[in-house]
């Protein structure tokens, strides 16, 4: 219209209001990063080259008391350790990690499984750990947030079965404002559909960040199996897996821990949040795929079909079991759009991504194989969604409480 082309005088110079216009729109401001990712890296690369000796740096990381949130901290061992028992216990202030009172904050991190460092390369070591109480006894409430030993003991009791999972870990890259990656400032980007598996800088917002992500696990040692960009702009995902066992946790709360200090890295923060942005835009998930060797075998499927009538009858334990405020985070989440369940039914499904398990069309097909239960969240405890599934699976626990059983 003649309107849009009436002159504006900006900053001393003309532009036409359409051209002001679409700025509103688009935005033109900087995206928000650390300062930290500012300082030079070539002057910290001179004393990363520096020979470190016979000594050796293990990063010991663990699970705060938000169940969520990761910390870490380094020590310095005489040798490099071959075996988890070569690692000393250790501790720290459980008070400024939500995990215990001022007055007795004493917390000891147990080694329980050691990769290859990709930060500071070999002969360092990333170490995770369980947190034990003052006592020695497992933090393992709400607030203390150790679920492994728990996921460890079930899984010792169906060994026999070889339980394997897959979990598909989605994320949203934020700047440090927590605006989303790449976003206009002022508006949003173009509606979904062009982004999942995108490729090109107008639909692909952050490759660099997912590409170090997923090296740096290889070279870590953990059993990523794949990566992809997602339906909204600046969500990705990777996949960890198979796993079998404990082996599932232990591997996503490290890929994690590596997504986190690569996002530090890059100047921006990495999201789980399983709606990070409200409206016509697709949540995220942590889909996880499971199977048995009997549900691997000739005529799996009837066993899968079994499972999946179990978890029918046991559908809220399992939703509070799959997110850490026991349904709070997914109630934004699973509302019956955006290729999600609804978070009060359960349903089952051919290749239906708009139910809570889906079969997939080849297992339908080869009458075995898995099943992927589409519930939990992208903050989910790995540890807590596994050990459900094999609790109302393998062990056929029935109700809404978990069983107790005696070590």
């Amino acid at each position: 219209s003649r309107a849009g082309h009436v002159l504006l005088r900006t900053n001393g110079r003309r532009r036409r209001r359409s051209e002001v216009l679409c700025q509103k729109v688009t935005g033109s401001g900087k995206m928000a990063t650390s300062a930290s990712s500012k300082l030079s890296k070539a002057v910290k690369q001179q004393y990363m080259e520096l020979p470190q000796g016979e000594k050796v740096q293990a990063m010991y990381i663990w699970i705060d008391g938000t169940g969520e949130g990761l910390r870490c901290k380094t020590k310095t061992l005489d040798s490099e350790p071959k075996t988890i028992e070569d690692l000393p216990e250790w501790n720290f202030d459980g008070s400024s990690t939500y995990q215990s009172e001022g007055s007795n904050s004493d917390m000891y991190l147990i080694p329980a499984v050691m990769f290859r460092d990709p930060f500071r390369k070999d002969p360092n070591k990333l170490v995770f750990c369980e947190v034990l109480k003052y006592n020695h006894k497992p933090a393992a409430s709400q607030k203390e947030t150790n679920l492994r030993q728990s996921c460890k003991q079930i899984m010792g009791m169906v060994e026999q079965h070889h339980p394997w999972f897959g979990m598909e870990q989605e994320y949203t890259i934020l700047g440090t404002d927590g605006h989303p990656f790449g976003w206009p400032s002022n508006g949003f980007p173009g509606p979904q559909g062009p982004y999942y598996c995108g490729v090109g800088a107008d639909k692909a917002y952050g490759r660099d960040i997912v590409e170090a992500h997923y090296r740096a696990c290889l070279y870590a040692g953990v059993q990523i199996c794949g990566t992809n960009a997602e339906v909204m702009p600046a969500q990705w995902e990777f996949q960890v897996g198979p796993c079998e066992g404990i082996n599932m946790g232990d591997h996503l709360w490290v890929a994690r821990f590596i997504l986190h200090r690569v996002c530090e890295d890059f100047g921006v923060v990495v999201s789980f949040d399983p709606k990070p942005i409200s409206g016509n835009w697709n949540g995220a998930g942590c889909h996880t795929n499971f199977s048995t060797k009997e549900m691997r075998e000739a005529g799996g499927l009837k066993v899968i079909e079994e499972s999946i009538e179990r978890l029918a009858k046991r559908h809220m334990y399992h939703i509070r079991a799959y997110d850490p405020k026991g349904g709070l985070d997914n109630a934004r989440r699973l509302t019956g759009h955006h290729e999600t369940s609804n978070i009060d039914e359960f349903s089952a499904g051919v290749a239906n991504r708009g139910a809570s398990i889906r079969i997939p069309r080849t297992v339908g097909q080869e009458k075995r194989g898995y099943f992927e239960d589409r519930r939990p969240s992208a903050n989910c405890d790995p540890y807590m969604v596994t050990e459900a599934l094999v609790r109302t699976c393998l062990l056929k626990e029935e109700g809404d409480e978990p069983t107790v059983y005696n070590k």
